[in-house]
């Protein structure tokens, strides 16, 4: 077991290219929303954008495109049209996809999900509804030809069939062997889980991260790196990090009880920050770099 420093999160942040363009930083494709769903998708496809993404498409029902779309920022909404062959081709030309942000239950979208699951090759990070659909079909993970981040909750945890009395990071551990998967157990001590044994516990984050939709920014965040070409369970590690790192923040300034996932998407870039250091800023005399503060006493 392994706990997540800074020090490891700026090892594992996906490098980026001074030279790259908006398709060099991944294309990427959030599948989610329902009636009386409609923040979940556009906070992880808000989320994605703020973490790096060079393309981000959400995909969400007909009947909740212009609520979606009217709050979607940096990120593109389309309505799906009805049927899954259309789905599968937006979903297949991106280079990761996540599945589940305020999907509800129905029969359709657990149909989706499971089509989804068994057709794309590129990485899927199942949250939400999209985990509850999974949940009674164990094989579809089991099967699948890609890489696969699970991240739920306690509650979803257990309908996957997880054994909490092993312990989180056993537990977790567990889980993650059994469905092939990366997993990322949710909580205080956030665990993520690899297939091949490895376990990280997060050090970031506290209740503030306790509220509706916080989830939904994490998994856009996971989405983010792996679409940037981290690996599933490096990026799983670094998002969480980030993402803790950025309720954090958010709680110095908002208290615990008053921080929102806008909030949290907002801090995304300040959390990147703490990794990254200084920008260098070119002078306009002598071509030397000058720290982020224009300080002319501490040349970069």
């Amino acid at each position: 077991m392994e706990y997540i420093t800074e020090d490891l999160a700026r090892r594992l942040l996906p490098r980026r290219d001074p030279n790259g363009h908006k398709g060099t930083f991944g294309r990427v494709f959030v599948y989610g929303g329902a009636v009386g769903y409609t923040g979940a998708p556009v906070y992880a496809g808000e989320a994605a954008a703020r973490t790096g993404s060079g393309l981000v498409f959400v995909g969400v029902p007909g009947e909740v495109y212009p609520i979606v779309a009217a709050r979607c920022g940096a990120s593109m909404a389309s309505p799906i049209p009805t049927g899954y062959p259309s789905l599968l081709a937006r979903a297949a030309a991106c280079d990761a996809v996540l599945i589940g942000p305020g999907l509800g239950r129905s029969a359709e979208a657990e149909s989706n999900v499971l089509g989804l699951l068994r057709d794309l090759t590129c990485p899927v990070v199942l949250d939400a509804d999209g985990i509850n659909a999974a949940a009674a079909h164990i094989d579809v993970l089991t099967d699948r030809d890609g890489p696969t981040v699970l991240t739920p909750h306690q509650g979803e945890f257990l309908r996957l069939g997880g054994d909490l009395s092993l312990g989180r990071e056993r537990a977790a551990a567990d889980l993650a062997r059994r469905c092939g998967c990366v997993v990322v157990l949710k909580g205080p001590g956030t665990v993520i889980a690899a297939p091949d044994g490895r376990v990280r516990v997060n050090t970031t984050g506290s209740c503030a991260l306790a509220k509706g939709g916080s989830g939904d920014v994490l998994a856009g965040m996971v989405l983010s790196l792996i679409g940037q070409g981290a690996g599933a369970f490096d990026a799983a590690c670094c998002a969480v990090w980030l993402h803790g790192l950025a309720g954090d923040l958010c709680e110095r300034e908002l208290t615990a009880y008053g921080v929102t996932p806008e909030d949290l998407v907002a801090r995304i870039p300040p959390a990147l920050r703490s990794l990254l250091g200084p920008v260098p800023v070119k002078s306009s005399g002598g071509g030397k770099n000058l720290c982020e503060k224009r300080c002319f006493l501490h040349q970069c």
